[in-house]
């Protein structure tokens, strides 16, 4: 079990900056993948970055360049640094822990979610 607590969110303009943070209730080494998801009204929930307990990256061909994810291992946080955002990055951002079990059984755990607004 892992519970996850975002926070950062908020109202900002157009190539403002943002900074998400994701407390884990574990250690995050032991947490194979966490990443940031987004879902904007009406459309579906989609990656945004992912992190592995090794440190590699992966992100959205939408947010390369600008957001960078990185992680803190001694405060167990995952972060999301949000810069040049644009309006289509308004969305809920949700954390994302992902735990493969024996035989490859993937657990996923999420967050509550914070809102990102961009204004034009």
């Amino acid at each position: 079990q892992v519970q996850l607590v975002e926070s950062g969110g908020g109202l900002v303009q157009t190539e403002g900056s943002l900074r998400l943070s994701c407390a884990a209730s574990r250690n995050i080494f032991s947490i194979n993948v966490m990443g940031w998801y987004r879902q904007a009204p009406e459309k579906q929930r989609e990656l945004v970055a992912t992190i592995t307990s090794g440190g590699r990256t992966n992100y959205a061909d939408s947010v390369k360049g600008r957001f960078t994810i990185s992680s803190d291992n001694a405060k167990n946080t995952v972060y999301l640094q949000m810069n040049s955002l644009k309006p289509e990055d308004t969305a809920v951002y949700y954390c994302n822990a992902r735990i493969i079990g024996v035989y490859g059984r993937e657990y996923d755990y999420w967050g509550q979610g914070t809102q990102v607004t961009v204004s034009s």
